[in-house]
């Protein structure tokens, strides 16, 4: 059974998009692309977002996935960066959830390991494996091919991932919670 996943990698400034089809362990491209936010200021934050939010829509829309995968949010030396790409990414998951899908969530290292065989691989390692795993005639571009690798991540590993997580014990926490859900 073939099944559609669209992964993203999220940016302020270009959010990469890539859509393929895994049947079993054979994968195959669809598409990929950016959602680019440099026509609008950089200081009018909400109208990027909702560029991002809306960009994502319609590559849902076009490409009818049947879940998604995103890539988590690392911790940059500048926090201010750091929460600028924390709401872009929120802006990506506020649009795929608005569209029904089930997403799963994966680190750039996570992502790294899978598609390339260690974590600590280069933009161009990333883009030459996926570019070879995808039998792409030349070389995705690099928000592109981080956002094929999420899909390609979450072709290979998703299905572990939510069985691990059906047959474990963890809980949430209930204590030191506020609010019905904050947690302090």
């Amino acid at each position: 059974m073939t099944i559609r996943i669209l992964g993203i990698d999220p940016g302020l400034q270009t959010t990469g998009f890539g859509v393929i089809d895994a049947d079993g362990p054979r994968l195959s491209y669809v598409a990929s692309g950016t959602i680019r936010t440099n026509a609008v200021a950089s200081g009018q934050l909400p109208q990027r977002l909702k560029i991002i939010f809306d960009g994502v829509r319609e590559v849902v829309a076009r490409y009818q996935p049947k879940c998604a995968a995103v890539e988590i949010v690392f911790v940059n030396v500048n926090p201010q960066s750091t929460l600028l790409l924390g709401q872009a990414r929120g802006a990506a998951l506020t649009s795929l959830v608005s569209c029904d899908l089930e997403v799963a969530e994966y680190t750039a290292l996570q992502m790294k390991k899978a598609v390339v065989g260690h974590g600590r691989a280069s933009k161009g390692q990333v883009q030459l494996m996926v570019q070879r795993l995808l039998a792409l005639p030349g070389l995705p571009g690099t928000d592109a091919a981080d956002a094929l690798g999420i899909a390609i991540m979450h072709a290979h590993a998703g299905a572990s991932f939510a069985a691990m997580a059906k047959s474990t014990t963890l809980t949430r926490r209930t204590h030191a919670q506020f609010g019905g859900g904050r947690t302090y």
